[in-house]
């Protein structure tokens, strides 16, 4: 079995006097997808945020490839090799689609732009287009290559199929599934169960700032009962 590469060991943390997780215990392994998976507010984008430093931690440690990353600096975090894809995108709307990528780019071995436009076709057709002008899932697909563009070890993708088509949320599944068979390890933060489902090795469940699963994503499908009390809305 591949070591952990990725490793959370009851982590507490949250923004200010308000806590948000309560001991939080999760690992990824090396060329592996893991889902977390919760209602809205449940705490996955605050897992994602502890890992790379964009919330205060309060207890525990945060290891990658065995090292305790927990306070250090965002910016050193991202250099160690792990890769953040926020939510809300933040891409660069003034700056066309390849000023987008050169933003992100490490240099040296691993990805460059045209690696990336062979992965994201699209990206390369609109490389001159500014950020600004593409639609919800073009700029989805331009955060997730900027961030490769960093050459990272771990992917982290909060909610990234949040308000996509489904025609566009079965393209982006299907280069995430891509990236898993190039050996990218992958923690993917989703409340669409079928999205994960298609994806994931392993699955956990966080509620109210608490791992409340952990297991095989097939376990977790063929459980209703448990599927019904912390994923359904």
């Amino acid at each position: 079995m591949p070591a952990a590469l990725l490793a959370l060991e009851r982590v507490h943390a949250g923004y200010g006097p308000s806590r948000v997780l309560h001991g939080v215990s999760l690992e990824a392994r090396a060329g592996e997808v893991v889902s977390l998976l919760g209602r809205n507010g449940a705490g996955k984008s605050t897992t994602l945020k502890a890992i790379v430093s964009l919330v205060e931690i309060t207890g525990g440690a945060v290891r990658f490839d065995g090292r305790d990353i927990a306070r250090l600096p965002t910016h050193e975090i991202s250099r160690l090799g792990v890769g953040y894809v926020p939510e809300d995108r933040r891409i660069f709307g003034d700056l066309t689609v390849e000023e987008n990528l050169r933003v992100g780019e490490k240099g040296g071995a691993g990805w460059s732009t045209g690696r990336v436009y062979e992965f994201f076709p699209r990206l390369g057709q609109m490389a001159s287009r500014r950020g600004g002008s593409l639609s919800g899932g073009e700029q989805q697909m331009l955060t997730v290559a900027r961030t490769l563009m960093g050459n990272p070890r771990l992917l982290l993708l909060d909610e990234p199929s949040e308000g996509l088509a489904p025609v566009i949320v079965k393209a982006l599944g299907e280069q995430i599934a891509a990236l898993k068979r190039e050996g990218l390890t992958i923690l993917l933060s989703e409340q669409n169960l079928k999205f994960a489902a298609r994806l994931a090795d392993r699955a956990y469940i966080i509620e109210k700032g608490e791992i409340r699963f952990e297991g095989p994503m097939q376990a977790l499908l063929a459980d209703e009962t448990l599927r019904r009390a912390y994923l359904t809305l």
